[in-house]
């Protein structure tokens, strides 16, 4: 399927009476569906396993010191809970930034290992982060998927098996090598995968980095390399963004007061949590409450 076919099928979910404003649909489960008719501000967020395919527009995603920058056609896989700062770099009413996002379930690509006869991980070191041309094959699963919005019953009768293709074609795409290594629950991609589940559940509490490499089954030192590689910075460094990014959540819903966004989130310090949110977000968290609240 071409993109140009894909483009107007998405299109047909957005409100074109609005044609002035950025706008998300999910028309169907685990797939979104965006529309930027402008550039945004380069942003921190966390992106979670995805496959985000532009069809119009380009986009900037920057992970650590690695960063990226694709463009229509162009698909990105996300293998891991990643914390990035991503930015559209192009977009305008006349050709607004359209984008698909499906979310992954890692326990669909894991299942379908016993089914894989004789894939074997490649060991070349690779990104959680991977752009790459998307196949035709993927392009044609997506928008099979998507046009079950359309059909409730066949919506909930053919959503898994078409769930599990794009899966199964996103595994075996040429960007998708982190997704196979997520296929062996032995691998360190798996390992990690298990560590930064773990703190996200308990990003709250402090980290012994010790205690967490024994959770992944990893010595000291291959756990702090291969979670480095693969999500851009230390354990500690991940638990803090994490905190940050939920202080700028409550922040913007504007009901707790900075010292109190600071201990919800696991800081000791008021004082300390104002100095890294000014860091990270560019604004005090103060200044965060006023702009929320205009």
């Amino acid at each position: 399927m071409p993109v140009s076919e894909l483009i107007r099928q998405v299109d047909r979910y957005f409100d074109h009476k609005s044609m002035d404003i950025n706008q998300m649909v999910s028309p169907v489960d685990g797939l979104l569906l965006l529309r930027y008719v402008k550039p945004t501000e380069l942003e921190a967020t966390l992106y979670e396993p995805v496959v985000c395919l532009i069809l119009q527009g380009r986009k900037m995603t920057a992970l650590g010191a690695h960063s990226l920058e694709f463009g229509a056609g162009e698909s990105l896989i996300v293998s891991h809970d990643l914390p990035v700062v991503a930015r559209v770099t192009e977009a305008s009413e006349s050709e607004p930034y359209l984008a698909m996002i499906f979310q992954l379930d890692l326990g669909t690509i894991r299942s379908l290992y016993a089914e894989i006869d004789g894939i074997d991980p490649e060991e070349d070191p690779v990104s959680s982060l991977q752009v790459h041309p998307t196949e035709e094959a993927i392009l044609g699963a997506l928008a099979r998927y998507l046009a079950l919005a359309e059909t409730p019953l066949e919506r909930k009768i053919l959503g898994p098996a078409y769930q599990r293709e794009i899966s199964f074609r996103l595994l075996m795409a040429p960007h998708g090598s982190m997704l196979r290594r997520l296929l062996r629950l032995d691998s360190h991609a798996s390992k990690i995968a298990r560590a930064i589940a773990w703190i996200r559940l308990h990003y709250k509490e402090s980290v012994v980095v010790p205690e967490l490499a024994k959770h992944a089954g990893m010595s000291v030192s291959s756990f702090h390399q291969h979670f480095k590689e693969i999500t851009g910075s230390s354990p500690l460094q991940y638990q803090k963004t994490l905190r940050l990014l939920e202080a700028q959540r409550l922040l913007t819903v504007g009901e707790q007061s900075v010292a109190e966004t600071a201990l919800e989130v696991g800081y000791e310090s008021p004082t300390q949590f104002s100095r890294e949110y000014a860091r990270m977000f560019g604004v005090p968290p103060s200044r965060q409450r006023v702009l929320s609240a205009i």
